[in-house]
């Protein structure tokens, strides 16, 4: 496998928080670019070191290589051994391109694992391709375009800011299947994968009420958009079903990477005696600060207990290998569609971490019994009557969200505190 990670010198004036990281188009692109930076900022040129995905050489770039990157990657991939063997010529060519490269926790970690779990199922049969920290436009429909004319059959773009990008370079290889994660609208020759974060977090929030003090729960929190208000909104949901008196408080940072806005972040919730917390971040910082003040811990995204080990409840974890898997078998199979899928806890995507045995066993069992009914669809978190935090009925009793109303969440419910401004 064949991994490049491009530095960052590039201009992020598209992806800032104050423009384009609003509403709908919320940019999971924009997340993590400046610990990318960081490490990367003293690379000048190529450099090389071991690929943890299964031991092969890593390839950092700088823009200037990005900007010549057609040329260079031929000289990857032979180098690579790729093509030295029949085996490596028969293999089918996938090529991943992350905004941002994986931390520990986070939204790039589980797509790493993605590919690794990919990896692992199809062995030789497959020739991957993986592009960390393609974070501006620009560069990225270069290297969708580079990609496709190199022939690789399926092209994954893993955040939200690559889907304009690839809906610009698509039609122009129309026997080329490209997924996007975390999109909206499907083309001709591009389908989209997500996740229904908010039946994870709704089981979160049953957990959280079971185990506070203070029935003061609290969340930091990255954007006020429907990706993280659908799953925030329907953790509040769990927890009153086992206590209508408790309320959360949220706190939005407005940056999908920022440790010290978000240790204040913590520290402020934990002022305000939220005795059980959350973050919608890729850190572990919210975790630890929570801990080491006694507080309990609930994850979303990643599974954070390596940061909170005597506190951490459980975690809303995201697995997206089996739409890599899938997407692969289909386009090798002849079989692939462009389609948009929204899987949630029936269909794996959506995964609880283990329960923490500080929990009492009857309510693990309570949980475990709360995900089964989710996945058979006898429980949707969001069925009514829910108010928003105006009191207004936005959800009449009996009925429920449509999907196209919870993909578009743009009102807190009753009981939170904070605001979204």
């Amino acid at each position: 496998m064949e991994r490049w990670r491009h530095s960052g010198a590039c201009s992020l004036a598209a992806q800032s928080p104050a423009s384009g990281n609003s509403g709908r188009h919320a940019d999971r692109g924009f997340q993590g670019y400046r610990s990318a930076q960081k490490r990367q900022q003293e690379q000048d040129g190529l450099s090389r070191r071991e690929s943890a995905l299964n031991g092969r050489t890593i390839m950092k770039m700088t823009r200037r290589d990005i900007l010549g990157y057609g040329g260079a990657t031929g000289a990857l991939v032979l180098a690579g051994g790729f093509a030295s063997s029949a085996r490596a010529q028969e293999a089918m060519k996938i090529a991943i391109v992350n905004s941002s490269p994986a931390n520990e926790v986070g939204w790039s970690k589980q797509h790493e694992l993605a590919t690794k779990a990919l990896k692992a199922e199809k062995g030789d049969a497959v020739s991957l391709t993986v592009l960390d920290s393609i974070f501006n436009p620009q560069d990225a429909e270069r290297v969708f375009r580079q990609l496709a004319s190199e022939g690789n059959q399926l092209i994954i773009g893993t955040s939200f800011s690559l889907g304009a990008p690839m809906h610009k370079v698509a039609p122009r290889f129309p026997d080329i299947a490209f997924e996007h994660c975390a999109g909206i609208t499907t083309g001709k020759n591009i389908g989209v994968f997500d996740a229904k974060y908010h039946e994870g977090n709704y089981v979160s929030g049953v957990a959280a009420a079971h185990m506070t003090k203070s029935k003061k729960l609290g969340w930091v929190l990255s954007f006020p958009v429907p990706a993280i208000l659908s799953p925030v909104n329907a953790f509040l949901q769990g927890a009153r079903s086992v206590d209508p008196e408790i309320t959360c408080n949220v706190i939005f940072l407005n940056t999908w990477y920022d440790p010290g806005k978000e240790k204040e972040a913590a520290r402020a919730l934990l002022s305000q005696g939220c005795d059980v917390i959350g973050a919608m971040t890729d850190t572990g910082v919210t975790a630890q600060a929570s801990a080491d003040k006694g507080a309990y811990v609930v994850a979303f995204g990643s599974d954070h207990s390596q940061f909170a080990p005597e506190h951490h409840l459980t975690a809303c974890t995201f697995d997206w290998s089996s739409y890599y898997i899938g997407a692969t078998t289909d386009v090798a199979n002849g079989t692939w569609e462009a389609k948009y899928r929204w899987g949630g806890i029936a269909e794996g995507v959506i995964k609880m971490s283990p329960y923490s045995e500080v929990i009492p066993a009857s309510v693990r069992d309570e949980l475990k019994a709360i995900e089964q009914r989710i996945a058979s669809g006898d429980l949707n978190p969001f069925t009514g009557e829910i108010k928003d935090q105006n009191g207004q009925v936005k959800v009449e009793s009996g009925a429920v969200l449509s999907d196209e109303e919870i993909r578009g969440m743009d009102w807190l419910v009753e009981g939170m505190i904070g605001t979204m401004g």
